[in-house]
């Protein structure tokens, strides 16, 4: 079923991706007003600490980057009372196969595909872009074969790390991972211990209130990627709590945050240096610095 969205976003609900359990999933697509064959595109994954939630949590970021030419699909996966770990990394990884695997159909690049959850979503984010075609978490949830990497990830409030060093798992997560798992299948499923110079370039979004997920796993997660030569960037609201951006001011504003990363990254890539230091540093040279000429502009 297609609906017609405020600023022309297209949108199929309940498109059938793949299968998991022995059942179809599914996810909505947002396709943009522009024409294109060769769009750049977005996967979205929804949170609720694995346990709950759905794919219509992220309709607004689909309509939101929808609107300036991303293809968006909002994808579900198996929840943990439905299906243990990795089941979740099998399913998002499955829609993504399944989005490359239909790039003419939906007018996607298939080498411009990125990923941005929230939550547990972003967990699985960060688990994607650190673990491409990697056969232990790629599952058989349908497309065998077609790639998995990713031009770039996003994570808001995303847990990094699922273990504590030095110290017993916390059986918390046993929900997640079955009871009496190990500490190597939690340091298996945290992204901060995939971080690597290929890691894709990476936007991390969180607030300094979170009351669920420390804003110290974002500070660690892009601290880890910056030491291993990856790209990354970090924003960090004041007040914020968990889920803050789904009040509007802030969804508007973080959608412009992922726009112009995902722009400076997979739609136009660029190096700051060759455009924004060099107008910067001739503004400055010119007299008035460059903050007052932007005040002004």
């Amino acid at each position: 079923m297609a609906e017609q969205q405020a600023g022309r976003v297209m949108v199929e609900y309940d498109v059938v991706f793949g299968q998991g359990g022995g059942r179809d999933l599914k996810c909505n697509v947002y396709l943009p007003p522009q024409e294109g064959a060769a769009r750049p595109a977005v996967l979205l994954i929804h949170g609720g600490g694995w346990v709950s939630g759905d794919r219509a949590q992220l309709h607004g970021y689909g309509i939101l980057l929808g609107r300036i030419g991303y293809v968006c699909v909002a994808t579900e996966y198996r929840l943990a009372g439905e299906a243990k770990w990795p089941a979740q990394i099998h399913d998002v990884k499955a829609a993504l196969r399944w989005m490359r695997a239909n790039a003419q159909r939906l007018g996607i690049d298939p080498n411009r595909i990125s990923v941005s959850g929230n939550s547990a979503g972003a967990h699985l984010s960060l688990m994607m872009a650190a673990t491409p075609n990697r056969a232990e978490f790629e599952g058989e949830g349908g497309n065998p074969g077609v790639a998995t990497d990713l031009a770039a990830s996003v994570a808001f409030y995303a847990p990094a790390q699922l273990y504590a060093p030095g110290e017993p798992v916390p059986e918390e997560l046993s929900f997640l991972f079955g009871r009496g798992y190990t500490v190597e299948t939690a340091r298996s499923a945290s992204p901060i211990d995939y971080a690597s110079a290929s890691f894709p370039p990476t936007l991390l979004i969180t607030g300094n209130e979170d009351e669920l997920v420390p804003v110290e796993a974002s500070f660690r997660m892009y601290r880890a990627l910056i030491d291993a030569g990856a790209k990354a960037e970090l924003h960090v609201y004041s007040e914020a709590p968990h889920a803050f951006d789904a009040t509007p001011e802030f969804g508007r504003q973080t959608a412009a945050i992922i726009a112009l990363f995902l722009d400076r990254y997979v739609a136009n890539p660029r190096t700051f240096s060759n455009a924004a230091a060099q107008q910067i540093q001739r503004e400055v040279s010119a007299g008035g610095g460059a903050t007052a000429k932007s005040a002004s502009a």
